[in-house]
């Protein structure tokens, strides 16, 4: 089985829209949890989200949407895309940049892309009442390409020239993570040298408010109150979108090409709850399972695992599932892991989640630290054993694990090891 490396990332998110901005509000613990204007009515009880800074799409016209000068997306681009596909066209190109990739490099049937978001309810709500009202050929050619979901592998692939294996997947928080475990396994088995893994979720009204309905979100005021996971009085998640995108390379290409890669994707593990369509199993026992798949498939043993980037959302019943699931794991490890939940600073990406934290342990392996789990007040006491960092610490892990959970209790645990 060949060796897997991350050699490049791109980032578009609430706490920094490239790597060093990210870098910075990890180590700093800066969150990018505002009071959301259009949250701000009477009839509306959350008030909190985590937009993208610098990107403006709020317009169902994507001629009047606004990004960075760095960014050129031509005209007839943009018509097939929805915000969360702006946001991941931005994230690859950082992503080739940082992984020093020519066309060439990835352009070619060695190389593929897989990907995951939730689609755009946003435009795809506004295409299907535009069919209603105006008939059907009064609408945009390219809004179902722009809507559904796997409108980013439509649009990045077509774009970017993959020639490779391309898919999109759905698991609803734990997609990308599932993106991520697949295109390292098409890597390892010699069927690719080269894989694109990208999350994007557009992270805007339409993309977040229907989690109020369930009872998931904070009804926080204060941005910095509204994402605590593992904190006693946590009440609910933080909606966020962007883009992540991550560069998966065989060890034989980065030799190839001579490239520092960040870590090593030393194996990832899968399981499912069985219990509940939308809530974790209260033991976590689908969580537990995934990480014994994980540490067996990477030949690791719990007491080698220096960090954990926890799913924890903030919401009362998740966060304890994963607790339980952790403590299970690491209950007779002689040294206890370094845990953490950078949705605290971010907010809950929903499929994008599993990919932008891999790609924030990445960063974290290669530049020396372990990014601390920001916002507790006071410590739900169930977390009592843990080693839950409230700072971050200037200490290199060696091995990363990080957790992802989706909706129908599908869990993914990724395992990252220094390079």
């Amino acid at each position: 089985m060949a060796k897997v490396y991350i050699t490049g990332v791109g980032f578009i998110t609430s706490i920094g829209n490239d790597r060093a901005a990210v870098t910075a509000s990890l180590r700093e613990l800066r969150h990018g949890i505002v009071a959301y204007p259009p949250f701000q009515k009477p009839e509306v009880p959350v008030k909190v989200a985590a937009p993208v800074p610098d990107f403006q799409m709020d317009s169902t016209d994507a001629e009047d949407w606004t990004f960075p000068a760095r960014y050129t997306i031509r005209r007839e681009l943009l018509r097939g895309m929805a915000p969360h596909g702006v946001y991941a066209y931005c994230a690859m190109q950082q992503a080739v940049e940082d992984a020093k990739l020519s066309e060439a490099d990835y352009s070619n049937p060695h190389t593929g892309l897989y990907a995951a978001s939730g689609g755009s309810p946003f435009l795809l709500g506004h295409y299907l009442d535009r069919m209603r009202k105006l008939g059907v050929m009064r609408c945009q050619p390219l809004g179902v390409v722009a809507s559904i979901a796997g409108t980013v592998n439509f649009n990045l692939v077509a774009h970017f020239k993959i020639k490779g294996a391309s898919t999109g997947f759905s698991s609803a928080c734990a997609s990308s993570a599932h993106a991520l475990g697949f295109a390292c396994d098409e890597i390892a088995l010699g069927r690719q040298q080269r894989m694109f893994v990208v999350g994007a979720e557009d992270g805007n009204v339409e993309s977040i408010m229907p989690f109020a309905g369930m009872r998931a979100l904070s009804v926080q005021t204060d941005p910095a109150l509204a994402s605590r996971p593992f904190d006693a009085a946590r009440d609910g998640f933080v909606g966020t979108g962007g883009a992540t995108v991550l560069v998966l390379e065989s060890e034989a290409e980065v030799q190839r090409r001579g490239v520092q890669p960040y870590c090593e994707v030393a194996g990832w593990g899968q399981a499912s709850d069985g219990h509940n369509v939308a809530i974790s199993h209260p033991e976590g026992e689908g969580l537990r399972v995934a990480m014994e798949n994980a540490l067996r498939a990477a030949d690791l043993a719990p007491e080698q695992v220096d960090y954990v980037n926890a799913h924890a959302t903030s919401t009362p019943i998740g966060d304890l599932s994963e607790v339980k699931a952790l403590k299970r794991i690491f209950a007779a490890s002689p040294t206890r892991p370094a845990v953490s939940s950078t949705k605290a600073l971010t907010g809950h990406g929903l499929s994008l989640a599993g990919a932008m934290e891999a790609g924030f342990c990445a960063v974290a392996i290669r530049d020396g630290f372990m990014p601390g789990s920001a916002h507790i007040t006071r410590l739900d006491p169930a977390c009592e054993g843990l080693n839950i960092i409230r700072a971050t610490l200037p200490n290199q892990p060696q091995v990363v694990l990080s957790n992802s959970s989706g909706f129908g209790g599908a869990n993914v645990a990724l395992l990252f090891r220094r390079a």
